[in-house]
């Protein structure tokens, strides 16, 4: 078989386990209600995905050095199906808490694998594989809600998860069956040393940390927040929600071009130009309160933030050297996730203390401008680095 094959079976997995990490947020309101869960405890659940997602990305990278990608991508499918059975047999608001934070651990762990294999099976083109392999991941977040609708049609939340474990065991057994044979890259097998990894190559993923870290965080914070902020506005509910669903839809195209633009244009330039329009986006709803106004600046600034993450992947494991690749991208990419995890929780405590969100993401914008400003004088120095050290 070809690597084509190998990569539409990457695909297939990719789709499942960001689909792990967002299905709960449709799901909260049917699991409250079959649950009688108050909304503290639902948030909680959403929050144990991506805290699992989070963790093992490190853990992962160091035992990278000593088994395959591929074994590791195999084991993500089976933790990934083991953990949707045990959610769908939970009976307590604990038991769905623990099957959360086990979906995240599968998603963690895949994409610690699945993003450097996907950047070395077509190593002339990493920006457009890596681009493909986001829209596939990116798809997910746009066809939860449809996926739970259509489930709870059928059945109950528990055919959501049913319905996932039979998708991951046939994933798993596919890109299984597609490995073994293939003739894999074996670039992986030269990175065995984790932590001289990290030392060698601190300054591409400090960069990297910086670039991404804290405009994560603003994007984190915004869009878990994005209902609420635009109720508070004077929108209905569902205009709200559909304005999440655009803003989410959006992030389909922009992983496929921008992958493409990372492959041919100077990639700090471009990474630094993507943060300028995400932080005036964000500026913009501000000053917007009009559905039709807002619908417009969703759609713009969810092409521009999802534009950033295949943009960002192409500049570290575009240029990271075959034996540091999986090494540092898992520091950097543990290292920003916890960052942008906490963006959440920094909005969510602010509006408890009574900022209202416009105030609130004014000053979330003023950081990160801050932040672009000092990396835009670090590259007109010289100092940023335009790629890892050989």
């Amino acid at each position: 078989m070809s690597r084509r094959t190998v990569f539409g079976s990457l695909l297939g997995l990719v789709f499942l386990v960001n689909l792990a990490r967002v299905v709960f947020a449709p799901l909260l309101e049917p699991l409250g209600t079959a649950l009688d869960a108050n909304d503290a405890a639902l948030g909680t659940i959403a929050t144990l995905a991506w805290l699992g997602s989070a963790l093992p990305r490190i853990p992962t990278g160091y035992l990278l050095t000593h088994i395959s990608r591929s074994v590791v991508i195999l084991a993500s499918s089976g933790i990934l199906a083991v953990a949707a059975v045990a959610t769908s047999l939970a009976n307590s608001v604990p038991a769905v808490m623990v099957g959360a934070f086990l979906m995240g651990l599968a998603s963690g762990s895949y994409f610690i694998a699945g993003n450097p294999l996907a950047s070395e099976l077509f190593p002339d083109r990493v920006g457009s594989t890596l681009g493909i392999h986001g829209t596939a991941s990116q798809l997910a977040a746009v066809s939860a809600p449809a996926i739970v609708v259509a489930a709870l049609g059928v059945g109950d939340w528990r055919t959501v998860f049913r319905a996932m474990a039979v998708a991951a065991v046939v994933s798993g057994i596919a890109f299984a069956l597609t490995a073994r044979r293939t003739e894999m890259p074996d670039a992986g097998a030269e990175d065995t040393a984790f932590l001289a990894a990290a030392r060698h190559q601190w300054r591409i993923v400090l960069a990297g940390v910086a670039v991404i870290g804290v405009t994560g965080l603003v994007w984190n914070g915004l869009f878990n927040f994005y209902v609420k902020y635009f109720l508070a506005k004077g929108l209905t509910g569902a205009q709200a929600n559909q304005l999440l669903t655009i803003a989410f839809g959006a992030g389909v195209p922009a992983f496929f071009v921008s992958g493409r633009l990372a492959d041919r244009l100077p990639v700090l330039p471009y990474i630094l130009s993507i943060i300028g329009g995400f932080l005036l986006s964000v500026y913009a709803t501000t000053l917007l309160s009009g559905y039709l106004g807002l619908a417009v600046l969703s759609a713009v600034l969810g092409y521009v933030i999802h534009s950033l993450f295949p943009a960002v992947d192409t500049y570290l494991l575009g240029s990271l050297p075959d034996h540091h690749r999986g090494s540092a991208y898992a520091v950097y990419s543990g290292t920003m996730m916890i960052i942008q995890a906490s963006g959440s929780t920094i909005v969510g405590s602010l509006s408890s203390a009574g900022y209202s969100f416009e105030t609130i993401f004014t000053w979330l914008v003023a950081v990160l401008a801050a932040v672009l400003l000092g990396l835009t004088g670090l590259y007109v120095d010289g100092q940023l680095p335009t790629g890892a050290r050989a």
